[in-house]
């Protein structure tokens, strides 16, 4: 049995060292040197159920470490953080969902995007949540600011009722759930003010400044995302939709390409202009009548926007890092240099860990996790 250890242990080691010597932007990631981190601990209750956390029953203490910001020798320079409000023309602006089944995820996600940013004042975050119950969003939003005490951020009700005739069955029944579809109304929950956005998954985990992504040129694009043209799009939608021409015609004088939608720089004005919330809204009733696509929230942003955004280097979603917990297999990067690490499938990096049979690149995501014992 000890033997089995030290190989699973030095196959871990080895997989980390390659990722350092190969993938470059590993080598440059620690925290700014402008900012110390420290931490503490405290607790809040959360559930292993999707019920309201004022439900007493089905529910467990989860610990997290606190994480306090505090600048070196004043503030940065090359920062502004003056003003705290959206319209800040400085700051960088990522939409995030907030849920307690990802809650540990979003959390380990935020504390990865500030160790690795340059001027982490600068970031403004914008936290979607759809739990009607006053008290949940209450302690989900106390919850964020006393793990970041300096986090500029804002958090916004999606109504599920929005979605909740519009969603059609899918292949898992995760995918069905209301605020995965929030990302089609961004425009209109943020405000006017906010003009460019980033969104991001709660499975992601960044490895480089977040500026660098904000900084993507869209051009006449309103979004902007890795795409994977090598990927079999076809297989994105269903026979039905290959043999109606009123369907395939929507990609006539385009040429599509599969781009994950957990990832994206979002031009709001245009989106607003354009009126794109109509358009994956059109294609939500179709598929309800039709059944164009097996999975959730994706095909319809496939269907909008294939073919016609702003291609983004690969460096920024290494996705498909969740792999499949059934079979237990794990995914590896792809070959190139890494800027963000994406668990998008079935199997998330926190569950494994906690299950004593982590993937090797669970290691990584494990160095962002806020989660700890009480002090």
């Amino acid at each position: 049995m000890l033997a089995i250890i030290k190989m699973i242990a030095n196959s871990i080691t080895i997989s980390m060292v390659l990722i350092i010597l190969f993938f470059p932007s590993f080598q440059s990631s620690p925290p700014p040197p402008a900012i110390a981190i420290r931490s503490s601990s405290f607790s809040i209750i959360t559930q292993r159920t999707r019920t309201t956390t004022s439900s007493l029953h089905h529910q467990q203490f989860i610990h997290f470490r606190r994480s306090l910001q505090q600048l070196k020798n004043g503030e940065n320079s090359n920062c502004s953080s003056r003003k705290s409000a959206p319209n800040n023309p400085s700051f960088v602006h990522v939409a995030m969902t907030l849920d307690v089944q990802f809650l540990r995820g979003t959390i380990a996600a935020l504390h990865s995007i500030l160790q690795n940013s340059l001027c982490p004042e600068n970031i403004f975050f914008h936290f979607i949540y759809s739990d009607s119950d006053s008290d949940s969003a209450i302690l989900l939003q106390s919850l964020i600011r006393d793990i970041f005490p300096f986090l500029k951020f804002k958090a916004y009700y999606f109504n599920p009722e929005i979605v909740q005739n519009k969603i059609s069955s899918t292949v898992r029944e995760t995918l069905e759930q209301p605020l995965n579809y929030a990302r089609n109304y961004l425009a209109f929950l943020l405000g006017p003010c906010v003009e460019r956005v980033i969104y991001l998954d709660s499975d992601v985990i960044l490895v480089d400044d977040i500026l660098k992504l904000w900084r993507t040129n869209l051009d006449i694009a309103t979004v902007g995302s890795p795409e994977y043209c090598h990927a079999n799009f076809t297989k994105y939608f269903t026979p039905k939709f290959w043999s109606q021409k009123e369907f395939f015609s929507v990609f006539s004088g385009r040429k599509p390409c599969y781009f994950n939608t957990g990832v994206m720089v979002i031009d709001l004005v245009k989106w607003r202009k354009f009126g794109y919330t109509q358009k994956i809204e059109r294609w939500m009733e179709i598929q309800r009548k039709h059944r164009v696509y097996d999975l959730g929230s994706l095909p319809p942003f496939l269907l909008v926007f294939a073919g016609e955004i702003a291609p983004i280097n690969h460096r920024w979603n290494q996705h498909g890092l969740g792999g499949d917990n059934l079979s237990g297999y794990c995914r590896q990067l792809h070959p190139g240099p890494v800027s963000l690490l994406h668990w998008s499938g079935k199997g998330k990096p926190w569950l494994r860990l906690d299950s004593g049979k982590p993937c090797p690149l669970d290691i990584i995501w494990s160095q962002y996790d806020l989660r700890g014992p009480s002090l």
